[in-house]
């Protein structure tokens, strides 16, 4: 675990940096100040009526960029992925299985970074919804079990310049005992919520908008795929869960609403929808488990419920 003095572990009440640099270019993890109603619920300042909450890796984009660093950097696919059906089977919590996974990563930071960035493609179909999202003042944010940094070098790469208009909350990159993080060995992840065993619950942020008077509460979606949305599942009016992903899987068997998504163009339908008063989250939220039971969402189907 990251020195306190280093790595405070309420990084909410704080003020945190911490800079990787990436082709010359440096971006900025994180910086949390003094909480306020503004600074608490960066998505309401248009006063939107929907706002799209998604998972990144393996959700906006083709790719795990964790899974690709483990995969190819670190001790490989087996293990990792024996990781995520123990996190499944509630055997271990993604925080430990997360932290086991990137720990086996010994490439320096930098080096990482610039590897995904030559590597991670984004969902074909992404661009168009966020142009979508865009005007029609529906905010998109990121909530990651991922690292702020290499997300925001990513989507930097992948969007462009109104990359920055996506909120991004993730966990943190700090140095391994104090080292630089640019050299081998040299960075370990620092968890938004270390004492979770999500490491970064992302049902804190979520409960943050959803508990907010019906006058003013936004209609929520959340789009995800894998073991570190489990937190999520429950908290939004519409669940995406990718066809063929664990998320689906825990969605059968917890009896969380759902709908699936192939790519991002069923997304981006669905809201079209929604938005449009064609249908509602309700009829939407239906269609999961339907599509689970009938072998059309890419899962196998468990013998009991």
């Amino acid at each position: 675990m990251p020195k306190e003095e280093d790595f405070p572990s309420r990084p909410s009440t704080f003020y945190n940096t911490i800079e990787a640099t990436v082709n010359t270019q440096t971006y900025s993890t994180f910086k949390m100040g003094v909480p306020n109603a503004a600074a608490d619920l960066p998505a309401m300042k248009t006063n939107p009526k929907f706002i799209f909450f998604t998972d990144f890796d393996g959700t906006i984009t083709l790719q795990d960029s964790n899974d690709y660093m483990t995969d190819n950097l670190g001790y490989g696919y087996e293990k990792r992925r024996q990781g995520n059906l123990d996190t499944l089977a509630d055997k271990i919590t993604f925080r430990d299985s997360f932290r086991d996974m990137l720990d086996s990563v010994t490439t320096p930071f930098d080096k990482c970074t610039q590897i995904l960035v030559d590597n991670i493609k984004l969902d074909p179909y992404f661009a168009e919804f966020y142009t979508w999202s865009l005007e029609n003042n529906i905010p998109v944010v990121v909530l990651s079990g991922g690292m702020e940094p290499v997300i925001h070098a990513i989507l930097k790469n992948l969007v462009g310049p109104t990359a920055d208009k996506i909120q991004v909350v993730g966990n943190y990159v700090g140095s391994r005992d104090g080292k630089d993080i640019n050299t081998e060995r040299g960075w370990q992840i620092n968890y938004r919520h270390p004492e979770s065993g999500f490491g970064h619950d992302k049902s804190v942020e979520l409960r943050k908008y959803s508990s907010l008077p019906a006058s003013e509460r936004p209609t929520m979606f959340y789009a995800g795929d894998g073991v570190s949305d489990l937190s999520a599942a429950r908290e939004t009016d519409l669940l995406f869960a990718k066809q063929g992903h664990d998320l689906i899987s825990y969605c059968a068997r917890e009896d969380v609403p759902f709908t699936v998504f192939k790519d991002w163009s069923d997304i981006l339908s669905k809201c079209k929808a929604i938005v449009e008063g064609k249908t509602t989250t309700e009829a939407a939220a239906k269609e999961g488990y339907e599509a689970y039971k009938s072998g059309k969402a890419g899962v196998t189907v468990a013998t009991t419920k």
